[in-house]
C-alpha cells in the first residue's frame, strides 16, 4: 500500500515539476502577437476563399499589419469597403482596385461544338482532361462538367443546360478565384468588370491555326487579326492564333465585334443596338 501511495506523490511531483518548467519555457520563448491582427481580422468576411492569395483570412490580416502599404494587399470578398475599414484600423490608405469578375471564355455551345464522343467517367473536368481531348474536337474548350461550379462558395456559377457551358452571375461573383483554379483548361479569367459590368471579351482560348480552329467550332476566334486592325486603342493582340483584349487599353467601341468574323468577341451588358431590338 505505501509503495502505491509513494508512486503516486512521485508522479503527482514529476508532474508538476514538468508543468512548472513547461510554463516557464512558454513565457521565455512566447511570441507576442499585435493586438491589430484580430481587430483587422474581425472586419474581414472570413470566407477563408485564398482569393486574397494568402492561406485564408488571418494570413491576410497578419499581411496587412506587418505592410507599410495597402498596395497589392485585397480582399476580393469584401471589396473596397473591407479595406477601407482595413486602413482605418492600421492608418493606411486603401489602395483602389477596379472591381473584378470570373470571365467564361470559351462560347462553344452545343450547336457550335458537336459531340464527336461520349463520356461515360467520373462527373469530373480534370479527370476527363487528364484521359482525352474531352466530348468534342476542340482540344481547348470547357469539358461542361461543372468543376468550377462546384469550387464556387458563393453560388456565382451555373451550367447552363442549352449551351453546356458554365454561367457567371456578376452580382454574386467575388472574384475570389477558386473557378479559376479549378478550370483544367485554363478558360476562365479575371477581368475588369467595367463600367456598368461592360466588358469586351473574346470568348475563344483555342490557338489551333483558322481552319482547324473553325472546324473544331464554328464560334473560334481564326487568328486573322482583323480586331486588331480596327482597333484604335492597341488594345487587341494576336499571338498564337489567338486574339486577346487588354481590358485596361479597351475603350469599350466595339468596333472588333462587328469586326469578327466567326463572332468570337462578345460585347458583354451593352444595351441593344437598334437592329438588334429588331
Amino acid at each position: 500500500m505505501n509503495v502505491i501511495i509513494i508512486s503516486l506523490i512521485v508522479l503527482g511531483v514529476t508532474g508538476l515539476v514538468a508543468a512548472v518548467l513547461l510554463y516557464i519555457v512558454a513565457q521565455k520563448f512566447k511570441v507576442e502577437e499585435d493586438p491589430r491582427i484580430d481587430q483587422v481580422q474581425e472586419v474581414l468576411p472570413g470566407a477563408n476563399c485564398g482569393g486574397c492569395g494568402f492561406a485564408g483570412c488571418r494570413a491576410l490580416a497578419e499581411a496587412c499589419v506587418k505592410a507599410t502599404s495597402l498596395d497589392g494587399l485585397l480582399c476580393p470578398v469584401g471589396g473596397a469597403p473591407t479595406m477601407a475599414k482595413v486602413g482605418e484600423i492600421l492608418g493606411l490608405a486603401p489602395v483602389e482596385a477596379a472591381p473584378k469578375v470570373a470571365v467564361v471564355r470559351c462560347n462553344g455551345t452545343c450547336e457550335a461544338r458537336p459531340r464527336t464522343s461520349e463520356y461515360n467517367g467520373a462527373p469530373s473536368c480534370q479527370i476527363m482532361h487528364n484521359l482525352y481531348v474531352g466530348e468534342s474536337a476542340c482540344p481547348f474548350g470547357c469539358l461542361g462538367c461543372g468543376d468550377c461550379v462546384a469550387a464556387c462558395t458563393f453560388g456565382a456559377l451555373s451550367m447552363d443546360p442549352e449551351t453546356g457551358l458554365p454561367v457567371v452571375d456578376d452580382e454574386k461573383c467575388t472574384s475570389c478565384g477558386q473557378c479559376v483554379k479549378a478550370c483544367p483548361r485554363h478558360i476562365i479569367e479575371l477581368r475588369n468588370k467595367g463600367p456598368k459590368s461592360r466588358r469586351m471579351v473574346v470568348l475563344c482560348v483555342n490557338k489551333d491555326k483558322g481552319a482547324p480552329a473553325r472546324k473544331a467550332c464554328l464560334n473560334a476566334c481564326i487568328g486573322c487579326g482583323k480586331c486588331q486592325t480596327v482597333c484604335e486603342f492597341d488594345a487587341i493582340t494576336v499571338e498564337n492564333n489567338l486574339a486577346y483584349i487588354d481590358f485596361n487599353k479597351c475603350r469599350l467601341c466595339r468596333k472588333c465585334e462587328d469586326a469578327c468574323p466567326t463572332h468570337a468577341i462578345h460585347a458583354v451588358n451593352f444595351p441593344k443596338r437598334k437592329e438588334e431590338q429588331v
